[in-house]
């Protein structure tokens, strides 16, 4: 009994002292105090020009959640699984209000190892990125909690990790005006915008517990049972009020991704997300069953339990 309470008394204060640590640990929000001052819109909806890019995504104020359907990683013999009854993150995308979009608009933070496309519309290349991974930069700032969440959910398929963070980071931050560097003011950190991203990221998929709402209506993984589109946009417009994305493979028979799309008033990071219709056609069968596969069970692990 008095071992027992040893241990217990031992783990309460390094708990303590990690408490203490993080709560010293460096900020890394944007400084918007100016945009109190700003007219409250809905990216999207605003009838004039935004005046201060800090204060609402533009022009990519159409944001979209985006989230996988993977069965395996490839990369399971390192120990990168994927999360028990859980999709898993993609990204988080400013498209513009028309359904365009732009990519890798600052090549000064291009932390891409594989950049896709290699080459802009405008001819420019994109070169690969060669310095250390994303997951450093975000380690620098003592984060080692949203650097284990995004172990957990933020899992690349047929590379690494920390590959698949950066890819995202320049292809899509980069484009999302509430990130650029000049809104974090004279106090600017080197890569605070990026540890902000990731975790905007997380926050955004947070609010679509995909496996869940799915599960809830029935719509459990399979091997053997298949689901019509309209049963699958159902399950989660019930829960959200609108239709979302819903990505396939094989000629639109495997489902594999789903796409939330928002206005925002306010910033990317902390601004309120107002669901809205899809604006991209799905590329799932309107006719044919559609397989929503279970997971190779070695490819998945339990991460809701502490480690």
């Amino acid at each position: 009994m008095v071992v027992a309470l040893g241990i217990v008394s031992a783990l309460l204060a390094i708990q303590a002292g990690a408490s203490a640590s993080f709560f010293s640990l460096p900020r890394t929000f944007p400084n918007i105090s100016a945009c109190a001052n700003e007219a409250i819109t809905y990216s999207c909806e605003n009838t004039t020009a935004i005046q201060n890019t800090c204060c609402s995504p533009t022009p990519g104020g159409l944001v979209l959640q985006t989230q996988f359907w993977d069965t395996y990683t490839g990369l399971e013999h390192r120990g990168q699984l994927l999360p028990k009854d859980s999709w898993t993150i993609h990204g988080l995308w400013p498209d513009n209000c028309d359904g365009s979009y732009e990519q890798y608009c600052d090549l000064s933070r291009q932390y891409d190892p594989d950049p896709s496309p290699a080459v802009l519309p405008d001819g420019r290349p994109v070169p690969a990125y060669k310095g250390p991974g994303v997951s450093t930069f975000v380690a620098e700032f003592g984060r080692f909690d949203l650097l284990d969440f995004m172990n957990k959910y933020w899992v690349s398929q047929g590379g690494p990790n920390d590959g698949f963070w950066g890819h995202e980071f320049s292809k899509h931050a980069t484009c999302t005006s509430t990130f650029d560097v000049a809104c974090y003011g004279p106090d600017y950190k080197k890569n605070q915008d990026v540890v902000d991203f990731f975790d905007a990221v997380v926050r955004a998929y947070k609010m679509y517990p995909t496996w869940e709402m799915l599960a809830a209506s029935g719509v459990f993984p399979s091997n053997k049972t298949t689901y019509s589109l309209a049963q699958l946009q159902t399950a989660l417009k019930a829960q959200t009020g609108t239709v979302p994305y819903l990505g396939c493979g094989h000629n639109g028979t495997v489902l594999q991704e789903v796409w939330y799309f928002h206005h925002v008033s306010g910033t990317e990071q902390f601004g309120h997300f107002k669901t809205v219709d899809s604006t991209t056609k799905s590329s799932c069968s309107s006719t044919a069953g559609i397989h929503y596969y279970e997971r190779t069970p070695t490819s998945e692990r339990e991460v809701r339990l502490l480690p």
